[in-house]
């Protein structure tokens, strides 16, 4: 468990299928999110490139965050943790 002054971080990410990826966080919890719905509703078209799975496979991990291309798209850590990105 994280103490009130521990910061949550993402510890591993794994592609499940689709736009879907398993994050395990560094309190224990993992949390299988779903992108696919924020992808397709994004009206930006920097966004929108992630639709293609090559793009959107190539996310990494960087001090705990969860990115892509250098930050052009990441996600707050708290949104992922409890899984609620909005379309």
């Amino acid at each position: 468990m994280i103490g009130k002054d521990q910061v949550i971080r993402i510890e591993k990410a794994e592609h499940v299928s689709d736009h879907k990826l398993r994050l395990s966080f560094n309190d224990g919890t993992v949390q299988l999110v779903d992108f696919e719905p924020f992808l397709i509703n994004s009206l930006n078209p920097l966004i929108r490139k992630y639709i293609s799975l090559e793009e959107f496979r190539k996310f990494e991990l960087a001090d705990g965050d969860l990115e892509w291309n250098d930050y052009d798209l990441c996600f707050p850590v708290a949104d992922l943790y409890e899984n609620k990105i909005c379309p």
